[in-house]
């Protein structure tokens, strides 16, 4: 199941796609030693901000005796594998072809005319329907009916993954709090 959500002025500024591989029937290991499910392995095509294509796993601990397991990820962040490199945003490209005088990024109008053949009966079929508009305020974080939608065809947000470049304050964060614990138990 994939999940690709678009919209303008939504909280954040980002576009992917997120293909969402079912649960394994008769899961072996026990979810980080609680009965609760598993998240769900995830291919993530980022293509704005930050490029990236990486893969979330659930993966046993290293070094552990016991099968606890955590969400972690196969990487490629292109900013972090290609340093020294400027990627040009999609406006720079776009310019840059102009100028190379390349049309790969530009519709032709056989394209055009067979876009305009599909999307033309859907568009009748809303203004027909009276199907209404659902608004959303600027800066939201999306449309509740489009999650909803989502879940309906099976996809499952667990909200528990904290991707790399995101983890290392988080870490820190455990880390001293664990600290904290460690004294209190201490005195």
């Amino acid at each position: 199941m994939y999940h690709c959500l678009n919209s303008k002025a939504l909280n954040e500024k980002k576009a992917e796609i997120r293909i969402q591989f079912r649960d394994v029937p008769g899961g072996m290991f026990d979810g980080n030693g609680s009965k609760a499910p598993l998240a769900r392995d995830e291919l993530v095509v980022r293509i704005q901000p930050d490029e990236a294509i990486y893969l979330k796993v659930n993966t046993k601990r290293p070094g552990e005796m016991s099968y606890s397991i955590e969400e972690s990820e196969l990487d490629l962040t292109y900013n972090e594998r290609y340093r020294g490199v400027k990627l040009p945003d999609a406006y720079e490209r776009l310019i840059l072809d102009v100028f190379m005088g390349s049309r790969i990024n530009f519709v032709r109008s056989d394209e055009l005319q067979e876009a305009w053949r599909i999307v033309d009966p859907i568009l009748t079929e809303i203004d027909q329907k009276k199907l209404p508009v659902v608004s959303y305020k600027f800066g939201a974080p999306g449309l509740p009916q489009a999650f909803d939608a989502a879940v309906k065809h099976g996809y499952v947000f667990t909200g528990t993954y904290v991707r790399k470049d995101e983890r290392s304050a988080s870490v820190i964060n455990s880390q001293k709090e664990k600290e904290k614990e460690k004294e209190k138990m201490q005195s």
